[in-house]
């Protein structure tokens, strides 16, 4: 049974209450409380619903259950679902370059020293803001529909909720590793060859605001193909499996080659050798790590019409790999150029999106 919807406005409590109701099938008979309310209303994340449920907010023919309960053929199932406000992030004229928009998601190519949320440093001027301001709406979803995160000085591309539907698929996808996400990054050093690195991250054990390679961290994955080589630095593309804290920062630092103007884990400033003054100006007028999400491949969380989106590198990053490549007598170009950014449907993914069309 298709699942029936109503709702009502409870202003004063700054949020929303849906009422929602489905009747159990003989697919489900038998079931756990929890998975029959997971495969109804798939909409909502399993442990919100259990939530619900133990909040009283989710009734079987009436009456109140536990999460582990057994449902039956016919039984009705409601849920007053609670669709709170996200009041402590206020709405921010802040542009943002918008890349592609529908009534499910937001593509976004953010730019450089901009937060994506609201945290201790940072409580506005974040991209959390900018997006209420954008669609008011958003506020009944999570972080305004936020699913992944760029670091402040990161560029690119950044893929937003816009539906409760697209939220809870697309932290699906994410957590399925079935969005691709490929990076370039300028790093120091002459790395001979592309690879794999396979190495947990965690907390560092004695600076906490640094992620370090850990043996007690998570499984962290990055691939990286070398693109181009200069005098003494080298560009590459990068693709993640895994999407953990300053991730690719991290595994670069730990191979010795860190992301070029990286202020954490980047040590310091590095010139060629006889590097002219021209060169040394731009490379040290670049005060950022010089790492941007350049491409992003998905399934749209609703229609699962498999898109492609790409950007170009943002000016000041490619002002020091323009110099680099006059440096190395190399001729260098971004194939995305300067003003385009979009997305193009296409028949299948590209593994870790090595095609470049």
């Amino acid at each position: 049974m298709t699942p029936h919807y109503t709702g009502s406005t409870l202003a004063d409590q700054k949020h929303e209450e849906h009422e929602m109701e489905a009747s159990v099938g003989a697919d489900l008979a038998g079931a756990r409380l929890d998975q029959a309310l997971a495969a109804l209303f798939p909409d909502y994340s399993r442990s919100r619903l259990q939530a619900w449920t133990r909040e009283g907010r989710v009734s079987v023919n009436g009456e109140q259950r536990r999460p582990r309960d057994k449902v039956a053929l016919g039984d009705t199932l409601r849920v007053r679902a609670l669709i709170e406000d996200q009041v402590a992030c206020e709405p921010q004229d802040i542009p943002l370059h918008m890349v592609y928009e529908d009534e499910h998601i937001l593509v976004i190519d953010k730019a450089a020293n901009l937060v994506v949320h609201p945290a201790a440093g940072n409580p506005d001027g974040t991209i959390q803001n900018a997006l209420l301001f954008h669609d008011p709406n958003l506020i009944e979803l999570p972080r305004a529909g936020i699913v992944h995160r760029l670091d402040k000085d990161t560029t690119g591309l950044m893929v937003i909720a816009k539906s409760q539907a697209a939220h809870k698929r697309l932290v699906d996808a994410i957590a399925a590793r079935e969005i691709k996400r490929e990076y370039r990054a300028l790093v120091i050093g002459s790395m001979p060859a592309g690879g794999t690195i396979d190495m947990p991250i965690g907390r560092h054990p004695t600076q906490r605001t640094r992620m370090a390679v850990n043996p007690m961290g998570k499984p962290s994955v990055t691939h990286f193909r070398v693109l181009e080589h200069f005098r003494g630095h080298t560009l590459l593309k990068v693709m993640l499996e895994t999407g953990r804290t300053h991730q690719i920062r991290v595994h670069m630092a730990h191979l010795r080659h860190p992301i070029f103007g990286d202020p954490v884990y980047g040590g310091r400033l590095h010139l060629p050798g006889g590097a002219s003054q021209d060169l040394k100006g731009v490379m040290r007028g670049f005060k950022r790590q010089a790492l941007h999400a350049k491409r992003l491949e998905l399934a749209h969380p609703v229609s699962g019409r498999r898109m492609r989106f790409s950007c170009a590198i943002p000016a000041d990053m490619r002002a020091v790999i323009d110099a680099l490549a006059v440096d190395a007598n190399i001729h260098w170009t971004d194939p995305d150029y300067e003003d385009y950014a979009g997305f193009d449907e296409f028949e299948g993914f590209d593994e870790h999106g090595d095609d470049e069309t």
